[in-house]
């Protein structure tokens, strides 16, 4: 799902409750991608920013791209790693790594 919406190997996202993001310049434009899932996306230039799904109740991914500083966000976990592609490597050792997060 991720690789189609993005034409990326891997996307980094961070993962919150929904009560801990607040979007305090502009909200995001929405687009349903699914009929479980929504992406928002910055309403100026097109950068994905958010991913809500009906199988991540209460759950916002916040691609950590699209942070000023997403380096105060570092990865701490991989899923879908049985959806990777071959000629890509573990990005890190310290980082757990689940086949995939099931979907409704």
């Amino acid at each position: 799902m991720y690789r189609r919406a993005n034409a990326e190997p891997a996307l980094v996202w961070a993962m919150r409750t929904q009560e801990q993001v607040e979007f305090t310049t502009q909200t995001p434009t929405f687009y349903t991608s699914s009929n479980e899932a929504r992406r928002g996306f910055c309403p100026h230039c097109g950068t994905q920013i958010s991913f809500t799904a009906d199988y991540l109740s209460g759950l916002i991914d916040i691609t950590i791209g699209s942070l000023y500083d997403p380096s105060l966000q570092p990865p701490s976990f991989h899923h879908g790693d049985s959806e990777r592609l071959g000629n890509t490597e573990q990005v890190s050792p310290s980082i757990i790594f689940f086949n995939k997060i099931a979907s409704s």
